[in-house]
């Protein structure tokens, strides 16, 4: 849900998410820490993607030295979203054991790469941000300070929530918050100067008092207010930022849901030689997995041979 703080010039969005990140991250039986740090990339993303202005594909991606080496989320208009984490479950345990369970211990050093994919006929944008033991938290701020040069705050949150029967089911909720004042002049007050030469004073001006105002306000939120059910999108931005007054837009809902198929994973098979596809055959049959959905798709050798028409390999 986008919102407006227009007497701060700040402009934000609220995600929930409460069945759609419980299917993705109950799909695959994720460790505690694991699931909870899926999670939260699986809010950035749609928190980003969701802002984008045309079709497309959205992809968070990490790839870094931690026990978390991989995390991947990609996000497709209009509200498409699907998920995965590659892991090492003795590196997981031991960090945890050693109380270093936080995002940053899990992902350690590395990268988080943010892409942009429009389609074959348009040029991928990509955004790249160092890993360096913080969060994903850390890595949006970075990112925006950098490369946007948009002053913004992000806060995330996922936790389990006990449901009747003693289950569990997961929810997660975020919240961002820029200042984009009409006067570029103002905007650029907040921004880092960059890296000045060796003996340089860099001279900072002061804080807009509008960005300093709205994030502090922000600071208050309460990671139970982002994943509460009981408090609505529109009633937490009521909260936060009633006395400035705020605005609410319409609400965009997301769905989990992946692209594979049959067709495409059988696509696939052909599109690998004889010899590869042979290799593949295990008890008389080639089974493939998708890491996103965890659906398993099942074919007799023969089914995926190449077909009249097929490009010759």
């Amino acid at each position: 849900m986008p919102f407006e703080v227009a007497a701060l010039d700040l402009r934000g969005r609220v995600v929930r998410l409460g069945p759609v990140v419980d299917e993705i991250l109950a799909k695959h039986d994720y460790p505690e820490p694991v699931a909870k740090l899926l999670g939260e990339a699986i809010v950035l993303t749609v928190m980003l993607g969701s802002a984008l202005k045309m079709e497309g594909r959205f992809i968070l991606q990490t790839q870094t030295d931690g026990p978390v080496g991989l995390l991947v989320v990609d996000y497709t208009t209009p509200g498409k979203v699907r998920a995965c984490a590659r892991f090492g479950k003795e590196g997981v345990e031991a960090a945890v054991a050693a109380g270093k369970g936080n995002a940053g211990a899990l992902l350690g050093k590395g990268h988080l790469a943010m892409t942009i994919d429009q389609g074959a006929a348009t040029s991928r944008y990509q955004g790249l941000v160092a890993l360096d033991g913080g969060s994903l938290e850390d890595a949006a701020h970075e990112y925006f300070l950098r490369s946007e040069q948009i002053p913004t705050r992000v806060r995330l949150a996922v936790a389990e929530e006990l449901v009747p029967g003693g289950k569990k089911r997961w929810r997660a909720g975020g919240i961002m918050l820029q200042f984009l004042p009409k006067s570029a002049d103002r905007a650029r007050m907040d921004l880092d100067p960059g890296n000045a030469p060796a003996g340089v004073e860099v001279q900072r001006a002061p804080e807009d008092d509008a960005w300093v105002q709205g994030r502090a306000l922000l600071e208050t939120v309460e990671d139970l207010e982002l994943i509460d059910p009981e408090v609505s999108s529109e009633r937490l931005a009521y909260r936060l930022f009633h006395e400035p007054g705020v605005r609410v837009f319409k609400s965009t809902d997301v769905l989990a849901q992946c692209s594979c198929s049959r067709d495409t994973v059988e696509a696939m098979l052909r599109s690998f030689s004889q010899d590869d596809r042979d290799h593949m055959v295990e008890n008389g049959k080639i089974s493939v997995t998708c890491e996103f959905c965890s659906s398993t798709y099942t074919f007799a050798p023969g089914e995926t041979d190449p077909k009249p028409g097929d490009t010759p390999e």
